[in-house]
């Protein structure tokens, strides 16, 4: 069996050399264990100080393409390159490397497609209280849309099983955590969560300039994963309430008719009535659009994996690779 370690890099010299120390060589029930960085359109000496350390394998990507793609190229080429267990983690060290075979044994032991490192938020000091309940948000959030137990969406300390990952295509392009776990989750692949340790941080992060940008990024992502993958839902319940505003709007007119039997006047009401009970079975139109276009969506990520499936069978080779010299 053979696990690879990938790690998304960028502009990471500096902290490189940390974390690959801190990663292991030997897992028990693994034969072979390699270490993928994926470059993300470093400025820097990452290549460089990636091969002195010890790295096995470089994905150079010719531009920053954010880190979901970088995710995404490196789950690619982790296949491409034989890989029975996929497990990633980030370059700045912020999970213990030893937790790694905490996430790999249940993959080993045929228990699970995917394992998610829990961080237990709650208690890391590090975060600010805004911090912890947006996490427990999204986290109860991504829960409930994915039908899974996850207790720590957003954590990028995680082990995929070979078929997990070719059945994994994220197209968010800010980040691939929540997104992920709503695809396995949704195509009742077997999901683990198991507690891991954290280090403490080395410099901020690069995701979110300020607390303003992490809550706008999330709040985002959340609305926007809602709407994918709950379209009938959020669209539905936006319809609904436009449709109960117009019938608001008209209650005055139709007490003076029912209850009078008066017609006149209420010009105002009936207009903005009118308005509002249009625009909410535009919504409920497009409510269901968007339930198709999440069927097709369905459909499309099957083929991708056809796809997949015939490259690896193929022999394809991981584009943008760099091995050792």
């Amino acid at each position: 069996m053979k696990l690879i370690i990938q790690i998304p890099c960028l502009n990471e010299e500096k902290q490189l050399p940390e974390t690959l120390a801190d990663l292991p060589r030997s897992i028990p029930g693994v034969s072979i264990v390699e270490w993928l960085v994926i470059d993300d359109g470093s400025t820097d000496r990452t290549i460089e100080v990636a091969f002195a350390c010890g790295v096995d394998h470089v994905i150079r990507l010719p531009q920053n393409r954010g880190l979901a793609a970088g995710f995404q190229a490196g789950m690619d080429a982790a296949l491409k390159l034989g890989a029975d267990v996929v497990v990633n983690t980030d370059a700045d060290n912020q999970y213990v490397g030893a937790d790694i075979l905490k996430l790999v044994a249940p993959v080993v032991e045929g228990r699970a497609d995917l394992v998610v490192g829990d961080r237990d938020t709650a208690n890391i000091e590090e975060f600010s209280a805004i911090k912890k309940r947006l996490q427990s948000f999204g986290s109860n959030m991504v829960r409930w849309v994915s039908k899974t137990q996850v207790a720590d969406a957003t954590s990028g300390f995680r082990a995929y099983s070979r078929e997990a990952a070719l059945q994994l295509n994220v197209v968010n392009q800010y980040t691939y955590t929540i997104e992920s776990i709503i695809q396995a989750g949704r195509s009742n692949a077997a999901i683990e969560s198991v507690v891991i340790g954290t280090n403490p941080s080395t410099r901020p992060s690069r995701l979110f300039g300020s607390m303003w940008g992490y809550i706008r990024r999330n709040s985002l992502t959340i609305i926007r994963v809602f709407a994918a993958y709950k379209p009938l839902r959020f669209f539905g319940t936006i319809s609904v309430l436009f449709l109960v505003a117009a019938l608001a709007a008209f209650s005055p007119f139709l007490f003076g008719w029912l209850v009078r039997g008066d017609r006149g006047g209420h010009l105002q009401s009936l207009i903005m009535g009118a308005v509002l009970a249009l625009t909410g079975v535009q919504i409920l139109v497009l409510a269901f659009v968007a339930d198709l276009i999440s069927a097709h969506r369905t459909v499309s990520q099957r083929v991708f994996e056809r796809v997949r499936r015939i490259e690896l069978a193929l022999g394809v080779e991981p584009s943008h690779h760099l091995g050792k010299e």
